[in-house]
């Protein structure tokens, strides 16, 4: 259970128990900010920044990502199709996943601070890391056999 600082503890909602128009209202808050603003008080100045410098990280990786996409797909021409387009494919997609969660992760942080709550906890970045690792493996064995198949 998690709750305001001080304040009754109030269930955890967690993302298949929202209904639509909860995901709708959620996404209403990524296009106007002055409704994060319009809840609870506003934090201490220093922690919306580190909350900005957070997303501004999460755009720089997701950058990175979809050029790291669009370099395979363009820098190595030697590779079969398939094994380039999945390659390239699996960076631009957590680079678009990437993305959208820096502002949905933003948005969250925000009105959690704003409420007084405990800051929310997600696997996110657990699974960008084994997609990012997954690709690094794959072109490490396409590394490793196009040595062996130059030879």
């Amino acid at each position: 259970m998690g709750g305001p600082a001080g304040g009754i503890p109030r269930p955890i909602i967690r993302p298949y128990d929202r209904s639509v128009s909860d995901l709708v209202r959620s996404l209403r808050l990524w296009f106007s900010p002055q409704r994060v603003r319009a809840e609870g008080e506003t934090p201490d100045y220093r922690f919306s920044l580190a909350n900005e410098r957070t997303f501004l990280a999460w755009l720089r990786t997701a950058l990175a990502l979809i050029g790291g996409g669009f370099a395979v797909d363009q820098f190595l021409p030697d590779l079969r199709f398939g094994v380039r387009a999945g390659l390239a494919l699996a960076l631009l997609g957590a680079g678009v996943l990437c993305a959208l969660r820096a502002v949905n992760h933003w948005v969250r942080c925000e009105r959690a601070m704003r409420r007084g709550e405990d800051l929310p906890v997600s696997r996110f970045p657990a699974l960008l890391g084994l997609v990012v690792a997954a690709v690094a493996l794959a072109m490490v064995a396409v590394v490793l056999l196009g040595r062996e198949g130059g030879r």
